[in-house]
């Protein structure tokens, strides 16, 4: 079983490498490039994300399809619906302006940070920050109104 793990963390290692150098070489660790979407100077990082979602559309349903099974425990992967949480409209218009104000989407910070842009650790910073207050938060709200 450990040697399985090692063979997917090594695996999973070198994925998110070439991922990151993906997302360097397409220009979504530049800073400039997400100002310029936002400000609909220059629609090339849209261009590399309508083209994710698209290659991610078509990952799924082969997924789904050939009822794939994982790498790691041989289970086959069940894509589950996550029912519509309340707030969730909310969180989406705080990540958007997250976003715009660091010029820095969550899954670019790491490959950021990697090519030594100082800015992103404080992006880094701030998304654990959100992250834990999301976690209170949620502890709260289920400990005041738990559901029946």
């Amino acid at each position: 079983m450990m040697k399985i793990l090692q063979k997917v963390n090594i695996f999973a290692l070198i994925m998110g490498g070439l991922f990151g150098f993906l997302m360097s070489r397409a220009g979504a660790t530049t800073y400039d490039y997400h100002a310029k979407m936002f400000l609909f100077i220059d629609f090339q990082l849209m261009e590399v994300i309508v083209t994710a979602v698209v290659v991610a559309m078509i990952g799924v349903f082969l997924l789904k399809k050939f009822q794939v099974h994982s790498i790691a425990t041989g289970e086959q992967v069940d894509f589950v619906k996550k029912p519509y949480q309340q707030g969730l409209i909310l969180g989406a218009m705080l990540f958007g302006i997250g976003w715009g104000m660091t010029a820095a989407c969550p899954g670019t910070i790491p490959a950021m940070m990697a090519e030594g842009k100082i800015g992103a650790i404080f992006t880094f910073a701030g998304l654990l920050l959100g992250t834990m207050a999301y976690g209170v938060l949620q502890t709260y709200i289920h400990h005041e109104h738990p559901t029946k």
